[in-house]
Formats: C-alpha cells, sequence, structure tokens
C-alpha cells in the first residue's frame, strides 16, 4: 500500500524547460492537482528550488533542481481514458486549420478549455492526444480563455515549442481578435496601457498601479446602435488582459461572466448571442523550422457572424 503513496520528487531541469515559471511548470505536471494548492505550497515553501523557496513568478533555469512535496492525486483520474466519441473530443479534429510536422493550430471552440484541471476531465490538448495516441509529442504553446474562441497554436516536437515560446517572449508574435464591446469605442482610444493585477486565488484580474505592465492595441472595426466590434491585438500576454483593459475604458466584452455588463448581454441576447465575443482571429509568427512568415486567420463561429449581421438591422 506504501507504494502508492505520493512521493517527494526531485526533478533535474534541463534547457528544454529553462525559462518557464515555476507555477505553470508545476500546473502541467501536477495536472489533477487544483491550483488553489499549487499556489498554497509554494507559498508555504513546500517546494524548493536548489534548497531555496521561490515565489511562484520564478522562472526555472538550467541546472536547477526542483523539489516537489507529495501531493495527493486521485487514483481514479489517473486511470479514466478520455473517449475519442465524446462530441467534445470528435469534434476537434474538424476544428484543426493548419498542421505539418512541426505545428498544429486549432480553431478552439467556445466553452472548450485548453487543458484539463479545476474540476475537468479534459481540455482541447489532452483531446488532440486522444485522438492522435501515436503522435510523440504535442504541447500547448501557449494559452487561451476557456470561453475565448480562435487559434491556440500546439507543437507536435520539443524544439518547435521552445523556438515558438521564445517568439512569444520576445513579443514578435502578432495576434488580432476580434470583440464585440458595449457602447461607442472612441476611434482616438487606439492603445491602453493599464497595470494588471491577479489574484492567484480566484484568478480574477483587476488595474491596479502595482500590476504588472501590460499593453493592448485596438482598431475599431464596425459600429453598431448600442455596440462596437473591435480588434484587439495584445502586445503583453497577461491573464485576461483584453476583457479587462476593454472593461477599464467602459466597454466591457459581450457576454463577459466576470467583467462584463448584464445589460449589455440582454441587448446582444436579442441579437441571438449567448457566450462571450471574443474571438482570436488571426496570428502571425516565424515557423520553428523553415523560418518562414506565418499568417493564419480562423473564421468565427456562425452564432458570431449571425449575431453580426442581425446587430446591423438594430
Amino acid at each position: 500500500m506504501t507504494e502508492d503513496k505520493p512521493k517527494v520528487q526531485f526533478i533535474d531541469i534541463t534547457d528544454d524547460f529553462a525559462g518557464q515559471r515555476i507555477d505553470n511548470f508545476l500546473r502541467a505536471r501536477l495536472k489533477n492537482v487544483p491550483k488553489s494548492m499549487i499556489y498554497r505550497i509554494l507559498r508555504k515553501g513546500e517546494v524548493r528550488v536548489n534548497k531555496k523557496r521561490i515565489k511562484p513568478e520564478y522562472k526555472l533555469q538550467d541546472g536547477d533542481l526542483v523539489r516537489v512535496p507529495p501531493v495527493f492525486v486521485p487514483e481514479k483520474d489517473e486511470q479514466a481514458p478520455i473517449s475519442t466519441k465524446l462530441n467534445k473530443v470528435a469534434e476537434l479534429e474538424s476544428c484543426i486549420i493548419y498542421e505539418d510536422d512541426h505545428v498544429l493550430i486549432l480553431n478552439k471552440p467556445s466553452g472548450t478549455a485548453v487543458h484539463g484541471g479545476s474540476g475537468l476531465k479534459f481540455g482541447a490538448i489532452e483531446a488532440l492526444r486522444a485522438l492522435r495516441p501515436d503522435a510523440r509529442y504535442l504541447e500547448l504553446v501557449h494559452r487561451i480563455d476557456r470561453d475565448t474562441s480562435g487559434i491556440l497554436l500546439v507543437a507536435k516536437k520539443r524544439s518547435a515549442l521552445r523556438k515558438l515560446q521564445e517568439q512569444f517572449r520576445e513579443k514578435t508574435v502578432q495576434k488580432y481578435y476580434f470583440a464585440l464591446v458595449m457602447g461607442e469605442w472612441k476611434a482616438n482610444c487606439k492603445r491602453v496601457t493599464a497595470p494588471l493585477l491577479k489574484n492567484e486565488v480566484n484568478s480574477i484580474v483587476r488595474v491596479n498601479p502595482q500590476g504588472k505592465a501590460s499593453d493592448t492595441r485596438f482598431k475599431v472595426l464596425e459600429r453598431f446602435a448600442q455596440a462596437t466590434l473591435v480588434q484587439a491585438s495584445p502586445v503583453t500576454g497577461r491573464t485576461h488582459q483584453i476583457r479587462v483593459h476593454c472593461q477599464y475604458e467602459g466597454h466591457p466584452i459581450a457576454w463577459d461572466d466576470r467583467y462584463g455588463d448584464p445589460r449589455f448581454d440582454a441587448y446582444t441576447k436579442k441579437a441571438g448571442l449567448g457566450r462571450l465575443f471574443l474571438h482570436a482571429a488571426n496570428i502571425r509568427f516565424t515557423h520553428p523550422n523553415t523560418d518562414e512568415l506565418m499568417d493564419i486567420s480562423a473564421p468565427m463561429e456562425p452564432v458570431l457572424e449571425r449575431c453580426l449581421a442581425k446587430l446591423r438591422t438594430f
């Protein structure tokens, strides 16, 4: 029986994981452990790097030795395979908009998390692995919110993951989102740089002078009677960045359950909307193997297109 109990792990960090935050490293490794527990063991100093306490934002370095304390993971979660017959899993195959030997690009549906955890048995990456049981390597390059639809990059080789994540760190990747916001967005509001602070327990993000520098570029695409369709391009990659910056400017995104306005939700419901109107529509990056400039676009879900068409009649 004692063999089934979790034990202290000592993990040697190689160059493959250099530059990754310790909290993200632990979340990927302890897949069934609640996020709150991961931050708790970090705060209590139970996780050590080179025998020293570290903060959640510590970035791993080549040669680090990480001590991970015993953490109980329910055995049933480990043994339950993901069925490829589930609708949400099966539909992801048709959502692949680009693939080669190094990169897979998904037009992720709204409502599908990018990875499992926090009560979710699986997310997009686990579903892709179930659909591709022979794939030797599939890892998320970045993340988008569960209710946000659109482009999600997946690396099929570790070398591709490293090169793509380096581009994200150096801010050479260009991402463009479509967002339907409340009211009339001012044409001269082309950049929002309000600093953002995240509550690590409940993941609520607020504008706060003590927060991290954040930068989003905006462009008006279309105006409606009581709404504006904007293009948002995040320069930095903070949690909920576009959603909070829109709220900060007084123009929350439609059907945003954390930062939205119920009055705007009621208005857009008349146009058939019932989900967050935030879509990762376009991405530009350098291919990790060929160095070719990639420019990939993902179409919006029909419900978003129908909503815009209906708003044009109001």
